[in-house]
């Protein structure tokens, strides 16, 4: 009977874990978008957007609700390291929104800033205005737009930016048509002299590899910050020196502080080594199989 009764307890432990209700985690909303479905948790005062049910792995964004200012994940804060190479940005465009952690950030580190956020999944759009107090204004433009399409779209009406960050990423996948020379080349072409690139991208898995190499035959040396995910930042006209990186940083100290970390944790992972196979396929609009390399 004690057996019996520990497998019963076992089974309904199992189902009421699946049910979201064991535990801290609890599931505060679930739909279904025409892309993918799209959660939302709340765990000991963070609430997070998540693409999948197993949110400890796949959280796409999260607020600390008592500190909403507070940066919870490195990828933001090094992401953020991108002012280091031009500290004054006018026109910024985020591709990928999540729960608009980055356009947030921007509003309050450069208020005389445009900024431009594109996102294909109008569910998305949704969940951060409800969930994640993402509100659009006068200077913050939502365009509900796959990224490539846009991106060529302006670059038809000849539209520049002064910073630009790729970020339309999950835990395993980066869209397979973002990730080519055909289309870092029409982003390179949206750059001023001086604009910096920002791009959220893997630190391990096969891809790392034809990443690395189609970045470099488009861009040339970049700076490489890896964590849990790797940062790719350049700067057209070329990178600065360590030395007016680390000065320009110190711009920064009190509001990064505000954000909950110092540019110095940023400045630590900044490298211009290459650690991945130079001689590794590039990627291309005819070969670019990301979902077959990333596992």
């Amino acid at each position: 009977m004690r057996r019996l009764g520990r497998g019963l307890g076992a089974l309904l432990g199992a189902w009421l874990l699946l049910a979201g209700v064991v535990g801290a985690q609890e599931l505060i909303h679930s739909e279904r978008s025409l892309y993918r479905q799209v959660l939302v948790y709340e765990e000991q005062g963070t609430r997070c957007l998540c693409f999948t049910r197993q949110c400890a792995i796949g959280r796409q964004s999260c607020v600390d609700l008592s500190h909403p200012d507070r940066l919870v994940f490195e990828y933001t804060r090094m992401m953020l390291g991108s002012l280091f190479l031009n500290p004054n940005p006018h026109d910024v465009l985020i591709v990928g929104l999540g729960g608009g952690t980055l356009p947030h950030a921007f509003e309050q580190l450069l208020p005389d800033a445009n900024i431009d956020v594109v996102e294909i999944d109008p569910a998305v759009v949704r969940v951060a205005g409800q969930y994640f107090n993402f509100k659009p204004d006068a200077r913050l433009h939502v365009f509900e737009e796959d990224g490539r399409t846009y991106v060529r779209r302006v670059g038809r009406a000849h539209k520049t930016y002064d910073l630009i960050m790729l970020d339309a990423y999950d835990h395993q996948y980066i869209p397979e048509h973002l990730l080519t020379r055909e289309f870092l080349t029409e982003v390179q072409a949206l750059l001023r002299p001086g604009a910096v690139l920002a791009a959220n991208t893997f630190s391990s898995s096969r891809l790392y590899q034809n990443e690395s190499v189609t970045y470099r035959s488009v861009f040339g040396e970049f700076f490489n910050l890896k964590s849990g995910n790797r940062i790719i930042l350049w700067r057209n006209g070329g990178l600065p020196t360590m030395d007016e990186v680390r000065s320009t940083s110190r711009r920064f100290d009190a509001a990064f502080g505000h954000m909950g970390f110092t540019p110095d944790s940023v400045l630590e992972r900044v490298s211009t080594a290459v650690d991945w196979d130079p001689k590794a396929r590039v990627l291309t609009d005819q070969y670019s199989p990301a979902n077959l390399l990333n596992n």
